[in-house]
């Protein structure tokens, strides 16, 4: 009978014991207080990690942590930022970092996109200023060990998405989005110098919005670049005017007769770099350009996007009234 009652005393004891561990590592930790960030560095002990988590008010013991640890023994800890933003038990808090569900901003960076735009994004998200970013983007240090000829990183801030932590710099930023450009440029095979061909393909990307007329528009600006002729680019006069901080949301009469060294309706000959960050489509449509007698192009009066392409500039003047005539008749309408 005593053997039973010590056994039962044991059972009695083993199912308390359960109880308050299932209570420790289960229990949400109502306390929490509220959005909560908590940075776990490379090489942060598992002890550490518990000790952070405690102290930013995530669970309610570091024991809890070091409980649920030896609960699921076998997993890696992953260094990251965590956001937190209610109350979690200790084993889902474990379990988010073994998985590595790290907090991160996603910045969305579409081709045609300049530095300007990038900039505001990132204020948009909280990161930094824009001026901060457009003073990174004229850093002379990162300039010259990407391409000595570019006045700026314009160009060669590669779209893509772009997973940063709330501590990532506006420098930080540049070399993430350079060093992106760099893996896109290795994997193309061209004798042609690079800040040529990116400041050509920033145009065909601002004018070109099908994806297979930018090799025409390509094509147009290599036959006006071979016999001399201005390129008369829109978006150059428009990046004129951001560069002297005057763009009014639409190109004047002013913008066009601007002169300043972006403004191909002023200056033969392409700008002294990139007008935007052109995608690898564009660059391609530039290294491999159509076979056409065209020098001129002007938008449809459809809004396809498309264009109407001409080798002289009777046929030219004609599609312009078209154009004109369709942008009446839409505003009748």
């Amino acid at each position: 009978m005593k053997l039973f009652r010590s056994f039962g005393r044991i059972l009695l004891v083993a199912a308390l014991a359960a109880g308050f561990l299932s209570y420790r590592l289960f229990r949400p930790y109502q306390a929490f207080t509220g959005e909560t960030f908590v940075d776990l560095p490379h090489g942060t002990s598992t002890s550490a990690m518990a000790d952070a988590l405690a102290k930013a008010g995530v669970i309610a013991s570091r024991w809890d942590f070091l409980l649920a640890r030896l609960a699921g023994r076998g997993h890696v800890l992953q260094a990251g930022e965590y956001r937190f933003d209610h109350p979690a038990s200790a084993l889902d808090v474990f379990r988010r970092i073994a998985r590595g569900d790290i907090f991160y901003l996603a910045l969305v960076v579409p081709e045609g996109k300049n530095m300007f735009d990038i900039g505001a994004a990132a204020e948009q998200l909280g990161l930094f200023k824009t001026a901060d970013f457009l003073t990174a983007a004229s850093n002379p240090a990162l300039i010259r060990d990407l391409d000595p000829l570019a006045p700026t990183l314009e160009g060669y801030l590669f779209p893509d998405t772009y997973r940063l932590s709330r501590h990532t710099t506006p420098d930080k930023l540049c070399r993430i989005m350079t060093g992106k450009f760099r893996d896109a440029w290795h994997g193309i095979r061209t004798t042609r110098p690079v800040h040529e061909v990116v400041t050509l393909a920033s145009l065909v990307e601002k004018e070109g919005k099908l994806a297979d007329e930018r090799p025409r528009i390509a094509a147009v600006f290599e036959n006006r670049l071979r016999i001399g002729m201005k390129l008369d680019c829109d978006p150059t006069t428009i990046y004129a005017a951001l560069l002297l901080g005057s763009y009014r949301g639409a190109i004047y009469r002013s913008d066009l007769a601007r002169d300043h060294p972006y403004n191909t309706y002023s200056h033969a000959g392409l700008p002294p770099g990139p007008i935007a960050n052109p995608g690898k489509a564009s660059i391609d449509a530039v290294l491999d350009p159509a076979t056409t007698d065209a020098i001129y192009f002007v938008l449809r009066p459809d809004n396809s996007g498309g264009h109407e392409f001409s080798n002289n500039a009777a046929a030219h003047d004609a599609a312009v009234e078209r154009y004109r005539s369709g942008l009446r008749n839409h505003k009748i309408r």
